[in-house]
């Protein structure tokens, strides 16, 4: 009889600890600010609270460099192509989702250049369902034969 006591009190606790931990998953809260629309067409919001958020993973800057560690030599579109491809690597393998990357930085050596290859972004970012603060930056140079960066934030 003790031995059944003891399988019940385990199978419950499992349970209880399961439930808890699903219900906090659900509990994650975002609220988009904007109080304008023209942003709508720029793929991204003014604001993101995030409230009871499971974790937070912060993403350092993600590039065209290839597995073996090469920077890309290619043109922006293709650069940035596999930049999002390698942002999209690193949050997957963490666990978290690209839905919720909650802010976005993006450097870039020509906003010239990747403004001709925004549809890329805008694609992208629609596939996901995103909604993220965003900053887009022009820097003098980036590592190497690089011409963009993508920095993230990313809630649970």
């Amino acid at each position: 009889m003790k031995y059944i006591g003891k399988i019940l009190a385990i199978t419950l606790l499992t349970f209880v600890s399961s439930t808890a931990q699903n219900q906090k998953r659900e509990k994650m809260e975002k609220q988009i600010s904007n109080p304008w629309k023209w942003q709508n067409e720029r793929s991204y919001v003014q604001a993101v609270e995030v409230r009871k958020a499971e974790g937070t993973l912060y993403v350092s800057g993600q590039t065209a460099i290839s597995a073996d560690g090469k920077s890309s030599n290619a043109d922006m579109k293709t650069q940035l192509t596999e930049a999002i491809k390698n942002l999209e690597t690193v949050i997957d393998e963490a666990g978290y989702e690209c839905k919720n990357i909650v802010r976005l930085n993006i450097y870039t050596t020509s906003n010239e250049e990747l403004l001709l290859s925004f549809n890329v972004f805008q694609d992208w970012v629609a596939k996901h369902g995103m909604k993220q603060a965003l900053t887009l930056l022009e820097v003098k140079s980036l590592f190497e034969t690089l011409k963009v960066e993508l920095e993230a934030t990313v809630v649970k």
